[in-house]
């Protein structure tokens, strides 16, 4: 765990070389938790320090209210724990959907850390325009099941679970990801989801499209930016990673077949070689 200055504590999963020169900091998405990068984590080289965190209101970290449930405080999340957590050396920023929003939003709101401390950025199935995971329309019973569930609690919470589990399992399958998805990937996406419906669904539904993204993607820009979607994704269209990589002043777009908006899940191996590809740069002029 690492604390906080408000007492918030954010559960952080350390793995790779703890004295590496370069860190990767991993920021999963919404209404998901740090398991989403397992696969990714796997495959990058031990030679990194490789640090995995749950956003607070998020997984095993320390809930969010109504006041804290914002892209800004998230962004600020971030840059404390790089502070506290990174104290040396540089580090590669991956974000996930609302990970890459915060992000690009921690660049814009603390930009003297984002200058002296991050080599670049790998936006991961991350919404340039005003489009996104929560704006973007759910399948229409989906949709008709998060309502019931964000009005569901107390005892009512486990008879709407123990009803609907099926089709909502199947919903997020369609939702989001490609055609032919690994089971297990699907099970620990509804897994993840489902812990955190309804409280930390209906919290964070209003934040994730209010983010200034134009601004915050000059600061990010500064530096090499790799902007990676699927091109199956039901939420983030493909022009979107071009518009991350014009952005930059050393920007790539990669659009990987087959897969849809879990990409972390999905393909695991070249999320890897993509941050392997930023922290290279760092390396090779040390």
């Amino acid at each position: 765990m690492v604390l906080l200055e408000d007492g918030t504590e954010l559960n952080v999963v350390r793995s790779g070389d703890p004295d590496a020169g370069v860190t990767v900091v991993l920021a999963h998405g919404y209404a998901c938790d740090h398991r989403s990068w397992h696969r990714v984590v796997a495959e990058l080289p031990e030679r990194y320090q490789v640090i995995a965190y749950d956003h607070r209101g998020h997984g095993k970290s320390s809930p969010a209210t109504k006041d804290t449930a914002t892209l800004d405080q998230l962004a600020d999340d971030l840059g404390e724990l790089i502070e506290r957590a990174v104290p040396d050396g540089r580090v590669v920023l991956v974000g996930h959907s609302m990970g890459g929003m915060a992000a690009m939003t921690m660049a814009e709101r603390r930009p003297r850390l984002f200058r002296q401390r991050v080599i670049g950025t790998v936006f991961v199935s991350t919404a340039a325009t005003g489009l996104s995971e929560t704006s973007l329309a759910w399948p229409k019973g989906l949709g008709k099941l998060v309502r019931e569930l964000e009005r569901a609690f107390g005892p009512l919470v486990r008879a709407v679970r123990e009803r609907i589990e099926p089709t909502k399992t199947a919903g997020l399958r369609w939702w989001l990801f490609g055609d032919q998805p690994r089971e297990e990937d699907v099970a620990l996406t509804a897994e993840m989801v489902w812990t955190e419906w309804p409280e930390t669904v209906a919290l964070f539904r209003p934040a994730v499209g209010r983010v200034d993204r134009e601004a915050a993607m000059k600061v990010t820009g500064e530096k090499p930016v790799i902007a990676v979607v699927g091109d199956e994704d039901r939420l983030v269209p493909e022009s979107d990673a071009a518009l991350f990589s014009q952005a930059s002043v050393n920007g790539k777009a990669v659009v990987l077949e087959d897969a849809g908006h879990m990409l972390p899940l999905e393909r695991p191996r070249e999320i890897a070689r993509l941050i392997e590809e930023l922290a290279g740069q760092e390396e090779s002029s040390s």
